[in-house]
């Protein structure tokens, strides 16, 4: 049975890199009907937290994969000393004492070549005579990563190994043990590097921030996902919008592409964008709900759910991430706008007296509709400027500008109806001279 395994350190909150190498993990297990593993690798019981191990486990079930079996290396130790001292008992291990008297266990590494065959990046050739003896137990008592990575994976059954291609240089370390220690080698699979969009290392400028972080901004866990899978792989035909279930149909980590992926914010965006656009809106209303009331925007005692799904359902298909929609949507909170200096100074200071009547008759046009809806809101625009041998273009920005505060948003129309007549008027009329 296909057996892989994640394997988080928590000195660290979970990041990109690591969200690829889970999703790859998941998808090749749910694609091979085999078994997903957790493992978290806190031997540095300094660095360890438990507040670390809560926001990994948080974004890996936001994420969507659910582990079949969980271990903590801290609650191995003893299994790891085992295999030491048989190491030991063999001659394959000798123990150097530290000056202060301390014992560490280290082995010897033969002088051989090694192959692997990389399901990705095919053979790959080391020679031990570089690698120099390796600790196994620390003078602390503590193992190293190493050592407890081979006897885990051995002991829980690994059958593939895919992790980041920076674990290359590890791989012959563990194959001398793994066969030192009598145990089946497992496939491996190292993923190309993420990159930032500069060409450099992945740094928090351009992407390398937690996961949590991605939610907390307002990515959907599904659009991050099919981000994800891009990065190194792609479900062919120039596609790239492929929802989970269909990937893991598709997914095969031999066409993981060697080359490293770069990380594209924008292209995240969009993605992101796709998403929001056919997502429910109440499920984007309840993300919304504690932002607009962090901003005391709405209240629990004073808020209109049904007002709060129509404003959903106008803005979602312009939203890269649905936090913007707590700025671009501000207006519709708030008693008066935030008004933006320049749009101001470019649409409504002009000093042009025809922009005053224009907006004075709106107003009467607007108290003299009989039903107020957003097909007689138009057309009562149309037919002022109409009278008025005005473009629709001339009155539209001045007025959105002067409702909004902005200079771009939803339909105009729908601004105005969504606002309601009696808020429209009094933004309006506060530009009449």
């Amino acid at each position: 049975m296909v057996r892989v395994r994640f394997a988080p350190s928590p000195t660290g909150n979970l990041h990109i890199g690591g969200g690829r190498t889970a999703l790859f993990n998941w998808l090749f297990s749910q694609s091979n009907k085999g078994k997903f593993i957790l493992r978290i690798e806190d031997t540095d019981q300094e660095r360890s937290k438990k507040e670390f191990v809560d926001e990994i486990l948080y974004s890996l079930k936001w994420l969507g994969f659910n582990w079949d079996e969980i271990y903590y290396q801290s609650q191995r130790f003893e299994t790891y000393r085992k295999y030491a001292d048989n190491l030991l008992k063999s001659g394959l291990a000798y123990i150097e004492k530290s000056p202060e008297g301390k014992e560490a266990i280290i082995y010897k590494v033969p002088a051989k070549k090694i192959n692997i065959r990389d399901l990705i990046r095919g053979e790959i050739e080391f020679d031990s005579s570089l690698i120099k003896d390796q600790v196994l137990i620390k003078s602390d008592g503590t193992p190293t990563y190493n050592f407890a990575c081979v006897i885990d994976d051995a002991e829980m059954e690994i059958s593939h190994i895919i992790r980041g291609d920076d674990h290359i240089s590890n791989t012959p370390k563990q194959v001398l043990l793994y066969e030192a220690l009598g145990f089946k080698i497992p496939f491996f699979a190292h993923l190309p590097l993420i990159m930032g969009i500069d060409g450099g290392r992945l740094s928090k400028r351009t992407g390398a921030t937690a996961i949590s972080d991605y939610r907390k901004n307002g990515y959907l866990s599904e659009a991050l996902l099919n981000y994800l899978l891009l990065l190194s792989w792609s479900p062919g035909g120039n596609r790239e919008i492929i929802g989970i279930e269909e990937a893991v149909k598709l997914f095969d980590i031999k066409t993981v592409n060697k080359t490293s992926a770069t990380f594209d914010l924008k292209k995240l965006d969009w993605i992101n964008n796709q998403y929001l656009k056919n997502a429910d809106p109440e499920k984007l209303a309840d993300e919304l709900i504690p932002l607009l009331e962090e901003k005391k925007f709405i209240t629990k005692e004073k808020f209109d759910r049904g007002n709060l799904l129509d404003l959903v359902k106008l803005f979602q298909a312009r939203l890269p991430r649905l936090n913007d929609f707590v700025d671009w949507a501000d207006f519709f909170f708030l008693d008066e706008p935030v008004m933006d200096e320049a749009a101001v100074k470019k649409y409504l200071d002009t000093g042009n007296p025809l922009l005053s009547k224009a907006f004075g008759l709106f107003v009467q046009s607007l108290d003299n509709l009989e039903e107020y809806e957003i097909v007689n809101i138009e057309s009562a625009f149309r037919q002022l400027v109409a009278d008025l041998g005005m473009e629709a273009k001339q009155l539209i920005h001045p007025i959105r500008v002067a409702l909004t505060g902005k200079t771009i948003g939803p339909g105009l129309f729908e601004v105005i109806y969504y606002l309601g007549k009696e808020r429209s008027k009094k933004r309006l009329l506060k530009w009449v001279r």
